[in-house]
């Protein structure tokens, strides 16, 4: 189970869903403000249904998106995804999973497709496999549907969304309640509660368990070292796991173990260089490490041209620091 002796001063980190939360802009959430509440409530992923509306329209919603960062300070990521849609998707599954970078659980598709009764096996069977892959998946389709007219969901709904939780989706999906519901911001801050619930029930410890069964062998250094600093933090009831990175590809690892505590990916800056230049581009994998359950990516916007120790010592420094002031960890925390 997840450390139930955390600090009053952590309470913030218990109240932050290790769950992502999707949020489709539309009508009712595209403006600057609207997607700054959506920030600040907990939105993680912004989807754009490209099925309605023009391209002019599309760059202006995207262009108010980063305008909201811009103000908020608060990263958000913009992700395409691949998604099963019929049974022939089901059939196929490991080869369409191999050639994705992600992966969407639509369930609305998928009903029409295959009988309704066997939706809840292909929904656990996707995510399941997703899981021990690394890939991120995002459950959707009518989760919080209700929401789009009442201020509240129905029963049936949270239990929806906390056994995709409890099944171990990287994300859950807002569609119509952010795109053209009445209570957009309502809705996300509804959804970060649940999940937050679902999460204090997990067996962190058996979570990992499940996933190191069907680890490579044999496993890449990389690999080793991500799954046993996962290991060790659980056993040590850490208050969080700290992962410094340059492409984000280590943090990815660490969050396919699903750690009992957040993690916290410190992107330190990459040099790119040619003959006349120097440059640094880090933000891009701290928005894709934004779908991935647990990963709380930051920017450590050093010095590309420090030393590699100096990096380290500084990033490191600033990391504490961050997650200090984010309330992720206190003085005499593992």
């Amino acid at each position: 189970m997840e450390m139930n002796n955390h600090h009053q001063g952590t309470a913030e980190m218990e109240k932050k869903s290790k769950t992502k939360i999707v949020c489709t802009l539309g009508p009712a959430s595209r403006s600057v403000p609207m997607i700054e509440k959506l920030l600040r409530a907990g939105m993680n992923v912004a989807r754009f249904n490209f099925s309605h509306g023009s391209h002019a329209y599309h760059q202006e919603t995207l262009d108010n998106l980063r305008a909201a960062m811009l103000n908020t300070g608060i990263l958000c990521a913009v992700m395409l995804d691949t998604k099963v849609e019929n049974q022939e998707g089901v059939a196929n599954f490991d080869d369409i999973l191999a050639n994705s970078d992600a992966f969407m659980v639509a369930r609305g598709d998928l009903g029409m497709e295959i009988p309704i009764e066997k939706i809840f096996l292909a929904q656990k069977v996707m995510v399941y496999k997703c899981n021990i892959q690394g890939k991120p998946v995002v459950t959707a389709t009518q989760m919080l549907e209700s929401m789009i007219k009442s201020p509240r969901p129905t029963r049936a709904e949270a239990t929806d969304v906390a056994n995709a939780v409890l099944d171990g989706t990287d994300c859950v999906m807002l569609s119509g309640e952010t795109a053209a519901g009445a209570y957009p911001e309502l809705a996300v801050q509804t959804m970060a509660k649940i999940c937050v619930e679902a999460e204090s029930t997990l067996d962190y410890g058996d979570v990992f368990k499940r996933v190191m069964e069907h680890s490579p062998v044999p496993m890449s250094p990389l690999e080793s070292l991500a799954s046993s600093a996962v290991r060790t933090a659980n056993s040590a009831k850490a208050a969080l796991i700290l992962v410094l990175t340059r492409g984000g590809s280590t943090a990815k690892l660490v969050a396919k173990y699903r750690p009992g505590m957040p993690i916290l990916s410190v992107v330190v800056p990459e040099i790119k260089t040619d003959s006349f230049d120097w440059s640094c581009s880090d933000e891009s994998p701290a928005r894709h490490s934004l779908i991935f359950r647990g990963l709380i990516p930051v920017l450590y916007a050093g010095s590309a041209r420090a030393s590699h120790e100096e990096t380290t010592e500084e990033a490191l420094d600033f990391a504490i620091q961050h997650a200090k002031a984010k309330g992720l960890c206190e003085n005499g925390d593992s």
